[in-house]
């Protein structure tokens, strides 16, 4: 067993794990944060998309080992986020919600999008969507969602109010 410290959606977290596990499972058995899908298991459905010291990992494929004294932020550490809150307003009134499966891992990924890329066009959306599926939507609401927030974003920038 190894011993961890971490920080998980601003709260410190000292635990014994494993070094073999991921932090998808870490996350989910230990911490109860369930918001994180496991879906794959192989870093190619993005489901278990969380932050780690703010960048997008794979937690079905990351140590949580690897995750020493790093920041992690799951679904669950958004709820006072403004920005997460336009992009899940987006998504449902653009439709890019289904089964759900996907959506904690879609939310995150959004979130990245706007933020690294302010001009993202349609095609530029959908590249960076290509790392997590969706097996209900057809990506057009989801892209129309971030599209939607991107929009709402430099609309707000162009009227100082």
């Amino acid at each position: 067993m190894s011993v961890i410290e971490l920080t998980i959606n601003d709260r410190a977290i000292r635990g014994e794990v494993e070094p073999r596990v991921y932090l998808g499972d870490f996350l989910r058995d230990t911490q109860h944060l369930t918001g994180t899908h496991l879906g794959c298991e192989h870093g190619v459905c993005g489901a278990c998309t969380v932050l780690v010291d703010g960048e997008p990992v794979r937690s079905c494929i990351t140590f949580a080992v690897a995750c020493e004294q790093q920041k992690i932020r799951t679904i669950e550490g958004f709820d006072d986020d403004e920005l997460m809150k336009r992009i899940r307003h987006a998504f449902s009134v653009h439709h890019g919600l289904q089964c759900g499966y996907c959506t904690p891992g879609m939310l995150i990924t959004a979130r990245d999008i706007v933020l690294r890329i302010p001009d993202a066009d349609k095609e530029r959306i959908r590249l960076e969507l290509s790392g997590n599926l969706c097996r209900c939507t057809g990506y057009m609401g989801i892209v129309a969602a971030i599209k939607a927030v991107l929009k709402g974003l430099k609309g707000l920038k162009e009227d100082p109010i």
